[in-house]
């Protein structure tokens, strides 16, 4: 096993999810979202992990699910929004094609909402959704392979252009 044909990285919003199904559904592989398998490991959804362990167990939990799913998955992988933060991710990631949904702050409000149950933006989410994509854009360029910009696009048009980015022709 080579991996995953392609590595979805990028902020709560930008689409992971929802263009990573239908990467695969064109791709005729495997979807698979390291949040759900973190929800699974812990038996609990993510805000949960935040409020009974805090947020250090949370991406202790994450580095696993990575790892354990680069090593088995060879489908379509989507990571959480944090995931880049770690070392051991990142590197893990270096050899694999990883591309970067880069969303607008707008964009990504619509889609998640502000009452969306996303822990890290619970207060003053607009400006901690900044934060974060100041802290979290280099980490993201730097496992990269492509960059893919979804303003404007619909999710079938996302898809495309990461197709197009690495090349990859629908079977």
């Amino acid at each position: 096993m080579t991996g995953p044909v392609v590595v979805l990285v990028g902020p709560p919003g930008s689409g992971k999810s929802t263009v990573g199904r239908l990467l695969a559904e064109r791709l005729g592989v495997a979807f698979r979202d390291t949040d759900a398998d973190i929800e699974q490991l812990a038996g609990k959804p993510i805000p949960e992990i935040f409020i009974d362990e805090g947020e250090p167990h949370f991406r202790e939990l994450e580095v696993r699910a990575v790892r354990a799913a680069a090593e088995t998955h060879d489908g379509v992988l989507a990571l959480g929004g944090g995931a880049v933060m770690a070392e051991s991710t990142r590197e893990l990631l270096a050899p694999l094609p990883v591309v970067l949904l880069e969303v607008a702050l707008g964009d990504a409000v619509k889609r998640v909402g502000l009452d969306a149950p996303r822990p890290l933006l619970a207060v003053n989410p607009r400006a901690r959704w900044r934060e974060l994509m100041e802290a979290r854009r280099p980490l993201y360029l730097e496992v990269a392979t492509a960059v893919v910009d979804t303003e404007g696009r619909t999710p079938e048009q996302v898809a495309d252009a990461v197709l197009e980015a690495l090349e990859l022709k629908n079977p």
